[in-house]
């Protein structure tokens, strides 16, 4: 069990020593939960932040549970084997789809104000604060692939079991601290993990914003 974000970043950094090796390298935390994990390793190794806001669709009956996810650019990921077993309508699928990209967009620009960083030919690191179905995880790696990124690796604390085989397909890297054969909830790993807002955020990443001054 993690402490808070805060170590497993930490630690999440020192297994990434044997990996991050140069300057060709950016971080994409995976907004908000990622964030505080992704600066930690962002100051670490000195090499540049791009906070990604990617949006979760949760299934009809069970908003927690991730049926896919989609991010800024309408690049999008749906999990066919929970959406055929749950038998979700395609019409909840495309009007979900269509809400949480207006959401990721208008995330995306409060955050990202200015913060231009080209991923063509770098290898990207996209870090989460745990994996559950691997769906926002997923979602990034194929907006990463989109901007030609050379290289993809996840980095997570936590990572279920029976999500991992799925998750590799689009990855060229996988590294993580814990793969619990049994995984309710990213929370149950950590003592303290209370959701980030948009404060924390506009702290981590040093944002001059008046609302939050």
């Amino acid at each position: 069990m993690f402490r808070d974000r805060q170590e497993a970043g930490e630690l999440l950094a020192l297994k990434l020593k044997k990996i991050i090796k140069g300057k060709d390298f950016v971080v994409i935390p995976l907004l908000r939960g990622g964030i505080v994990l992704g600066k930690k390793i962002s100051d670490y190794f000195h090499i540049p932040l791009l906070p990604l806001s990617v949006k979760k669709i949760g299934a009809p009956l069970n908003r927690e549970l991730a049926i896919g996810a989609v991010t800024i650019d309408k690049t999008y990921y749906v999990h066919q084997d929970i959406i055929k077993h749950l038998d979700v309508d395609k019409n909840y699928l495309k009007d979900s789809l269509d809400d949480k990209w207006k959401e990721a967009k208008i995330m995306h620009k409060k955050f990202n104000k200015g913060r231009k960083i080209s991923l063509q030919e770098k290898k990207v690191i996209i870090v989460d604060d745990g994996i559950a179905t691997g769906a926002t995880a997923i979602c990034a790696a194929k907006y990463a692939r989109y901007k030609k990124a050379r290289e993809i690796i996840l980095a997570t604390p936590v990572i279920a079991k029976d999500s991992l085989r799925i998750i590799k397909m689009y990855f060229d890297r996988v590294i993580f601290l814990e793969i619990p054969s049994r995984l309710v909830s990213v929370s149950q790993f950590y003592s303290y993990f209370p959701q980030v807002d948009d404060r924390e955020v506009v702290k981590i990443l040093n944002i001059k914003n008046k609302k939050y001054s």
